[in-house]
Order: C-alpha cells, then sequence, then structure tokens
C-alpha cells in the first residue's frame, strides 16, 4: 500500500501496487498486488531524498488538503489510515488538524515509515504513527473511522479481493476514501493507466462497498467516499 503515496501527484511506486507518496508531481508504479517500489528506474528506499519533491508547496494549490480534510468530516476523535503515507503529506495535516484523533501512516517502504515517525517526533505530533505494510496487506493497527487513499488506487491489482479484506479494518459506520487522477489530469500516470470514478464504483461494489458521496473541487483528482454495503 502507499506504500508511498504518489507524489500524490507524479511518481509512482513499488512492485505490485505501484504506490504513492503524497506530495508534487510524483507517482507509483504497482506490480502485483499492493505496490511497486520502481518506476521508470526509480526506487523510493531513500525517503530524505524525495521529501522534498514529495512536500512541495506548490502542490497545495491543486491538492487543496485543507478543504480535502474538512470534506471527510472527521470527528475529533476519529481514526484514520492513510495507505501510501510515505513521507506523511496528508497525515501530518489531519495530525494536526485533530490533536485528539489517531492517525495511522501505512507503507511498504521502511525508509518510509521510519521517515514519518521521526518526522511526527520532531513536530510533536503524539497521536500519529507509521507503520510498515505489506504488499497484499495494509496492516492497519486497529479498526478506524477513516482509511484514506490518495492517487494510490491506480497502484493496486487485484482490487476487489484488496478491498474486501481491507473492510475488515473499517469501524461500523466507517468510510473509504479514494483520490486519484481524472483522466484528463496531465499529472499521475499515462492515461491509459488512469481509472475513471465509474470503474472505481463499480470495482468497489463488487468488494462490498457502496458510493456515499462524491466531491467536485479538486482540479486534478475525483473525490469519493465510499462506505460497507
Amino acid at each position: 500500500m502507499n506504500m508511498s503515496e504518489d507524489l500524490h501527484g507524479c511518481v509512482t511506486y513499488a512492485p505490485a501496487m505501484r504506490i504513492l507518496v503524497l506530495a508534487s508531481l510524483v507517482l507509483l508504479a504497482c506490480k502485483s498486488t499492493p505496490v511497486r517500489h520502481d518506476e521508470h528506474g526509480h526506487r523510493f528506499d531513500d525517503a530524505d531524498a524525495w521529501a522534498a519533491r514529495f512536500e512541495d508547496p506548490r502542490r497545495e494549490a491543486w491538492q487543496k488538503p485543507s478543504e480535502v480534510i474538512a470534506a471527510l468530516g472527521l470527528a475529533p476523535d476519529a481514526k484514520i489510515a492513510d495507505i501510501g503515507s510515505a513521507t506523511g503529506y496528508f497525515p501530518v495535516r489531519i495530525a494536526k488538524a485533530l490533536p485528539k484523533s489517531r492517525v495511522y501512516g501505512l507503507d511498504v517502504e521502511s525508509s518510509m515509515v521510519d521517515y514519518l515517525n521521526k518526522r511526527a517526533e520532531q513536530e510533536q505530533l503524539s497521536n500519529l504513527s507509521s507503520h510498515l505494510a505489506e504488499f497484499a496487506d495494509a496492516k492497519i493497527p486497529e479498526p478506524v473511522d477513516l482509511i484514506l487513499m490518495v492517487n494510490t488506487y491506480h497502484h493496486i491489482e487485484a482490487r476487489p479481493d484488496y478491498f474486501r479484506k481491507l473492510k475488515s479494518s473499517l469501524k461500523p459506520g466507517g468510510r473509504l476514501a479514494i483520490i486519484d487522477f481524472t483522466r484528463e489530469s496531465k499529472m499521475g500516470p499515462d492515461s491509459a493507466e488512469k481509472m475513471p470514478p465509474e470503474q472505481v464504483e463499480a470495482e468497489l461494489k463488487d468488494a462490498g462497498f457502496k458510493l456515499l458521496e462524491s466531491q467536485s473541487f479538486l482540479p486534478e483528482q475525483y473525490f469519493l467516499i465510499f462506505g460497507p454495503q
């Protein structure tokens, strides 16, 4: 999983689920189940080297993190898991916005896990921790109120099976938020690799989810929120 976020914009990640690393023009390519740690010869095992790119301030203009977090409507004490957390673009912001929450970052790259844990310590975010995921298992430490995937869905293979398993990591009433690049966006993977929201909805329906709402304020991505059927 996010396995490292796809730069939430332009770099790819890991073998199997090409995961994403949240930040500014980075994609994560995938290969068999959850993530792929190489893309066009790149590896994402050096978090320090990629942090500046993933956390590029210019990303805020199109990622709109504050608006995304507000749209999620999270309770002050919510438990949240970000699959593809990488250097922590969204986990850090959520942890700061909701100091009484519990935020888990999940990534298949150990350097990204270490980086985010150090960042949480440096920024005194006791409510945030990062954990090593496996390609076919997000390894979320406990059931959560929200699972967030930003620019990660299109990296996952065997998706219905993956998401059927993921349902067990949601608390009753829990939700799954999917944010990914539109076919029209010039960011992210090639257009042929991008998945339209209709396909996401159909695949997640097969996995036992239903669409609860759709947001349209992101200029480069669709934003869908699902709940178990």
